[in-house]
């Protein structure tokens, strides 16, 4: 039996990946979602709790034993080495979950959902294809809002911690531009890519 497909599937915040994502796994796909994965960790008792604590201190940890994510998110937009830290404790975490949850792929195609997969310098060697869902900054900053409702401001500085949109179309091998489009459009492309990259093997 063939290997699967690996596609790495990137975008900024707010450009539709869960969208993107969903119409996928419709068709077969295994979702690795590196987000989800992010999450898990940092949930009480999860893998990454103990290593936080020890490197931020225990302030970083919430009263129900998770990670302060507004608290961490503070200290990552005000200090470049904190952020460097937290990757350094998540990014060995999250790809060795990524890696066993790829393993137990049963489908034709592995799509790795990383939102920082250009940024990280590492994913492009561990997929076929990389798909990037783009989206203009002042959608993205819309659907953001619309959806968490954070501040504009607070949006704003997570787009400037992530890649330049043109960065990340540079990286690709195929770009979906997702805004002004239907669902049934979205879902058309997606079929496209689907008979290219996969069903064609």
């Amino acid at each position: 039996m063939a290997q699967p497909v690996r596609i790495g599937l990137t975008g900024g915040i707010g450009s539709g990946k869960s969208t993107v994502a969903a119409l996928w796994v419709q068709r077969g796909a295994t979702l690795v979602d590196t987000d989800a994965i992010a999450r898990s960790l940092t949930l009480p008792g999860g893998a990454a709790i103990g290593p936080l604590a020890q490197v931020f201190g225990p302030a970083i940890i919430d009263a129900t034993g998770a990670m302060d994510r507004q608290r961490m998110r503070e200290r990552v937009f005000a200090d470049a080495g904190a952020k460097q830290q937290l990757e350094q404790i998540l990014h060995p975490l999250i790809g060795q979950a990524c890696d066993e949850q790829a393993l137990r792929a049963t489908g034709p195609a592995v799509l790795f959902d990383v939102p920082l997969l250009v940024e990280s310098g590492r994913w492009r060697s561990r997929v076929d294809r990389v798909l990037v869902v783009d989206a203009d900054t002042p959608t993205q900053i819309e659907r953001v809002i619309a959806r968490s409702g954070w501040p504009r401001e607070t949006v704003e500085q997570v787009i400037a911690q992530q890649a330049p949109r043109a960065l990340r179309r540079s990286a690709a091998d195929a770009v979906l531009h997702n805004q002004g489009k239907s669902l049934a459009t979205l879902d058309e492309e997606v079929a496209l890519l689907w008979a290219r990259w996969v069903a064609a093997r």
